[in-house]
């Protein structure tokens, strides 16, 4: 479980293709420095399992289901991705509950530039937009945001400067892929009303 707080912006070092999966070798010396064999760690909001750890990088699987599923699959060598290590029982709740599945990928639409912040637009995968309301949250690249608006096939943040110096989204434009995973208060919600309905 993550909180969807960015620890650290990484850095994709290494991408090794395999049959049906891939090995990512990923710089991120914070949040290596009390990683083991079978930690997880969240990259861009996937809750990846951690292979080894040497000098500040370490190395994990990603299943071909994944790669499919997110955009984990079109990183390469010279990628920024967004790093959290899992909450803690005794740790603050800075964002909202994570569990780094993602549910799709969106598409950033547009920015638009404020005087200390961007309005940022990202598509909406149909089978989400129920999950999502205004000033909601939602987390994107592993990122726990505010939904400003939201519509059918698309919703809108506010990025603060900070967000914008420390995580990926700084540095994504229009057409670029992001992680998307909705509030999972709001799924389960929806299944338990969906059972007191039921014949």
């Amino acid at each position: 479980m993550f909180t969807g707080i960015v620890e650290e912006l990484g850095e994709i070092t290494a991408v090794e293709p395999l049959a049906d999966s891939a090995r990512l070798a990923i710089r991120g010396p914070l949040v290596t420095e009390d990683a083991v064999h079978g930690a997880s760690i969240a990259v861009n909001g996937v809750c990846l399992t951690v292979v080894e750890t040497r000098d500040g990088i370490f190395t994990a699987d990603v299943m071909k289901e994944t790669l499919d599923r997110s955009s984990l699959g079109a990183l390469k060598a010279g990628s920024r991705v967004n790093l959290e290590r899992p909450v803690r029982l005794n740790d603050r709740l800075g964002g909202h509950l994570v569990q780094g599945h993602v549910d799709g990928v969106g598409t950033l639409i547009s920015r638009e530039p404020g005087e200390r912040w961007d309005v940022v637009t990202f598509s909406l995968p149909e089978d989400l937009a129920r999950y999502v309301v205004d000033k909601g949250s939602i987390t994107v690249d592993g990122i726990s945001l505010t939904v400003v608006q939201a519509t059918n096939d698309r919703f809108s943040v506010s990025l603060i400067p900070t967000t914008l110096e420390l995580t990926t989204l700084g540095h994504k434009g229009p057409g670029d892929p992001v992680n998307l995973e909705v509030d999972v208060v709001a799924k389960y919600v929806e299944r338990m009303l969906g059972a007191r309905v039921a014949p």
